[in-house]
């Protein structure tokens, strides 16, 4: 158009068989309202295209007062045919001139560039297989085999009239065009009119050429659905002969691709457009890519997929076969020259072995080949950066976070293209939030907003909207192009900069911004290098995107799972931690938890569900949630373990769980412990000593019978309780009798301080239970390396011991007789005075009178009192029955039924505990 002086252009394509044979498929530069007056053109018309299609030569005719209502006057139509190699026909090319008809020198330019135009428009997608003319019909593919191969991989049939243009599609070819069954005319031009008008001229090519040579048709195309949509779809056919043998029908087989060629397409855009030749081989030297550069020296890329390197028509390189097996031999990358048949210039060839084939760079060194320094540079640049990108994409690999992704970016990526700076926005909704960034001072991230709207002018949001790079080359560039957002970008100190929009299945998931210290000139093959890169970190952030997500979400329903903090009690000092399996997702079924008992007793319990995941930690929690229930009836350790049982159990045969529920008496300093399939705890006594108890070993959770064993231990003051979950102690490389000795040994070597020399303020206490924690980390650290993969869970709780002194806990046998109570009220008020402890006198008297009276009225001795001072005042009754005492609702005319109220209403909180040969009723006041 330029050469011509044209106002604008247009391709026609002909329709073989269609009573309108041209079709408009592309214009550039021209008014809509001129355009659409061009969309099909008739045998009849008297137009330039009609004109030059029926005459095979070039014609120019002007415009008519109609055509040219919106065109200024003296506009005139120059069209050229666009004529096969052996005549046939395939379109008209029209130029819209304003000086009249055209030259001879423009003539002779229209007329080459026709000819240019169809040797590239005159190829069909190769045939990768014979189609025989009834191959539909064999016997051994008929019947519903053949159907239920159709539905498995979506192939529809179709049958074209070539002589009336109808056409008959079955179900799943409608469903693959997306056309309404409903409303569609039976015409094979609606189908036409929906092939992307890029990929027209060489279907109509095919099909022109199947049926002048009688033969098979073989297109993959893309196909503008109805909808919207736009899909890659393979269509073949074989050309079916008339009566009077001429074509009469096609008929064919059309699947949808859209997947296949969304799966090359992402890489193939990438590297399309580099300035050097690139194709990729399989390991059978067949040819599967090409870009354009590589084009112009083989052919169409139509023409070369699927065929063997060296057989390519035009490329009989001497020694090529030799030079390239000796090359994928190797393993190595390797280079050589050659100088290309075709048009006699030398090209380096760079050969990548890879396992699934090998990758060729095609460089044109004509020029430079006697220069061998530049040569050398250039393959030394060549190496680096292919280095550069191997190692690239396996630390991509590695990056788990997108804060991985970032660093690795940073420390790989700007080096390579010579850049200081870094910045990682993410699409989050309609806006795009900072990710992470490198080579920017603290001062400027601070004032750099966090979040940006994607609909701002900003050169992010241009990038992202419309998915396409945006270069600055320079600060005076910026100001031009972004003036409101200038100041902020000049303040990191850069002078250049690349917005590279990260794209991932067509949906854009953010913008990479690399910038420079220096203006810079972008060249084809920085531009093409940073798109490549682009593509890659895009799906590297895209995954890790989804693994923060996921690890998010997998920390809290830990965390929602475990003891969000572990309770200051006086019996115990603890400290736990978790440490979830390094292999899937970060949540399992280990679990712990310091719960309180009457008395000031505290029960210590920690468990493992067989098995990592969603459904382990949710069985977890349902034991967890069920040992406090069970705890709250104050069950002995074996009746608990006996119901735990049953609900383990009860979930199916493929839940298990080990467990092991220590319960500790300060008053005693006895800890009575039952284990079910768990390993047994280790104490730290406080001269520096462990040892592991033997304990009875009862079968895991779900597999076991009752009754369950228990033992009771005695625990020195100060000692330290550990338990643990066998992903401490165990793994594929250390048995667990090594794994205990190691977790001695590490308990030996912490060398925490004695217990009975830490004093009892709350700073001691807290002080302590800081120690605690940092010995549960060094215990994990010590037996569970941090970059070892473990398939298995670790959780641990330390516990130090604290005995109640024995100023603080007082107990008396009383008589069966009806003088306790009495005696049971001299006893409180003599020991209250002693501890100073007047204001609760009167009231304890009373508890401990009605609770004494109960005893002697409903059940058997012998009977205790017991009086304990801790952070309140604990009551305690014990007899020789095991009936247990229920609160009634007392009638108007009962003279009893209202003790336990009164003993409700006078306490804190009250309950009774069951005991080997009895039961003990408990209460609690506050201490005033």
């Amino acid at each position: 158009m330029a050469d011509l002086g044209g106002l604008g252009g247009m391709v026609h394509l002909r329709i073989p068989g269609d009573s309108r044979p041209l079709h408009l498929a592309v214009t550039g530069g021209l008014p809509r309202e001129f355009a659409q007056q061009w969309g099909t053109l008739g045998w009849q018309d008297e137009t330039a295209p009609i004109r030059a299609l029926r005459d095979s030569a070039l014609v120019w005719l002007p415009t008519t007062d109609t055509q040219a209502r919106a065109l200024p006057a003296g506009t005139g139509i120059a069209a050229v045919p666009l004529l096969a190699a052996e005549g046939s026909s395939l379109g008209v090319l029209s130029v819209v001139t304003v000086s009249g008809a055209p030259s001879v020198t423009q003539r002779d330019l229209l007329e080459a560039l026709a000819r240019w135009v169809c040797e590239r428009l005159a190829h069909p997608a190769p045939t990768t297989g014979s189609l025989n003319p009834a191959w539909w019909n064999a016997e051994h593919l008929a019947g519903p085999r053949l159907q239920q191969a159709r539905e498995a991989v979506r192939v529809g049939t179709w049958d074209q009239n070539l002589r009336t243009g109808d056409v008959v599609y079955d179900e799943t070819t409608m469903a693959i065009l997306g056309i309404d069954p409903e409303t569609f005319d039976g015409r094979v031009d609606t189908v036409v009119g929906l092939v992307h008008p890029d990929d027209l001229p060489r279907v109509v090519a095919a099909v022109d050429r199947a049926i002048r040579q009688r033969g098979e048709y073989a297109a993959e195309y893309r196909l503008c659905r109805s909808d919207g949509s736009v899909v890659w779809i393979e269509a073949r056919a074989q050309v079916v002969l008339g009566e009077d043998g001429e074509p009469a029908h096609f008929v064919g087989t059309v699947w949808d691709t859209t997947q296949k060629r969304a799966a090359l397409d992402s890489v193939g855009h990438s590297l399309l457009h580099m300035s050097d030749g690139f194709l990729t081989v399989d390991a059978d030297w067949r040819i599967e890519f090409v870009n354009l550069h590589a084009e112009r020296l083989l052919g169409p890329s139509q023409q070369l997929f699927g065929r063997v390197l060296w057989d390519v028509p035009g490329t009989e390189v001497p020694g090529l076969e030799d030079r390239c097996r000796q090359a994928a031999a190797t393993g190595a990358p390797t280079g050589f020259d050659v100088q290309w048949p075709t048009n006699r210039r030398w090209y380096h060839l760079r050969l990548v072995p890879s396992p699934d084939g090998v990758t060729v760079f095609l460089t044109d060194v004509t020029e430079t080949r006697l220069a061998d320094e530049q040569r050398a540079a250039a393959q030394r640049a060549a190496a680096r950066r292919t280095t550069h990108i191997g190692r690239l994409n396996a630390a991509l690999a590695d990056a788990v976070t997108v804060s991985d992704v970032v660093d690795t970016v940073a420390e790989r990526v700007l080096p390579l293209v010579g850049a200081t700076g870094l910045f990682v926005q993410l699409v989050d909704g309609e806006s795009l939030r900072v990710a992470g960034s490198a080579g920017y001072s603290q001062e400027f991230l601070d004032n750099f907003p966090k979040r940006m709207s994607v609909s701002d002018h900003t050169p992010v949001s241009d990038a992202v909207r419309h998915g396409a790079p945006q270069y600055l080359r320079s600060r005076r560039e910026f100001r031009d192009r972004y003036p409101e957002v200038a100041g902020l970008a000049f303040s990191g100190g850069k002078n250049a900069w690349a917005f590279l929009p990260l794209i991932v299945s067509g949906r854009p998931v953010g913008c990479l911004v690399i910038s420079f210290s220096r203006p810079r000139r972008f060249s084809e093959e920085d531009r093409a290098l940073l798109t490549a890169l682009s593509g890659l970190i895009a799906q590297a952030l895209e995954r890790a995107r989804l693994y923060d997500a996921e690890h998010t979400r997998s920390q809290e329903l830990q965390r929602g799972l475990l003891p969000l903090v572990l309770p200051s009690l006086p019996a115990v000092t603890a400290a736990a931690h978790y440490v979830p399996a390094t292999e899937g997702l970060e949540v399992g079924g280990d679990w712990y938890d310091v719960i309180p008992l009457s008395a000031e007793r505290v029960a210590l319990v920690i468990g493992d569900v067989m098995g990592h995941g969603l459904s382990e930690a949710a069985t977890m929690g349902r034991l967890r949630t069920a040992v406090h229930t069970l705890v709250g009836l104050e069950l002995p350790p074996d009746e608990l373990f006996s119901h735990l049982n049953d609900l383990v159990s009860d979930l199916g045969d493929d839940f298990y769980a080990t467990c092991l529920y220590a319960v500790y008496d300060p008053a005693t300093q006895i800890c009575t412990v039952v284990r079910a399939g768990h390993p047994p705890p280790a104490l730290l006594h406080p001269d520096g000593t462990v040892h592991f108890p033997q304990l009875p070993q009862n079968p895991p959770l779900g597999a076991a019978t009752p009754p369950f064993e228990t033992v009771e231990l005695t625990v020195p003051e100060g000692s330290l309780i550990v338990l643990y979950t066998d992903g401490l102690v165990e793994s594929a490389a250390r048995d667990i009798d090594s794994g205990m000795a190691h977790l001695a040994k590490t308990l030996t070597d912490a060398q925490m301080p004695n217990g009975r020399a830490l004093g009892a303020t709350t700073a001691d206490r807290d002080a302590d239970a800081r120690r605690l924690d940092q010995l549960c980390t060094a215990l994990i650290s010590a037996l569970v390396p941090a970059k070892e993969q473990t398939s298995d869970d670790t959780a641990v709780l330390v516990a130090r011991t604290h005995p109640l002194a024995a100023g603080n806990v007082a107990s008396w046998e009383l008589p069966e007789d009806p003088i306790a109570a009495g005696q049971a009220r001299d006893y409180v008020r003599h020991q209250l005075t002693e501890w100073h402890l007047d204001d609760l006198t009167w009231t304890t008297e009373l508890i401990a009178s009605e609770l004494v009276g109960n005893v002697i009225r409903h059940a058997r001795g012998p009977v205790q009192l017991r009086l304990i001072r801790s952070r309140s005042l604990i009551c305690e009754v014990t007899d020789g029955s095991l009936t247990t005492p229920h609160i009634r609702r007392a009638l108007e005319t009962d003279e009893g039924n209202r003790g336990l109220q009164l003993i409700a209403a006078l306490t804190q909180r009250w309950g009774t505990r069951h005991l080997s040969n009895g039961k003990c009723i408990w209460t609690e006041q506050l201490l005033p």
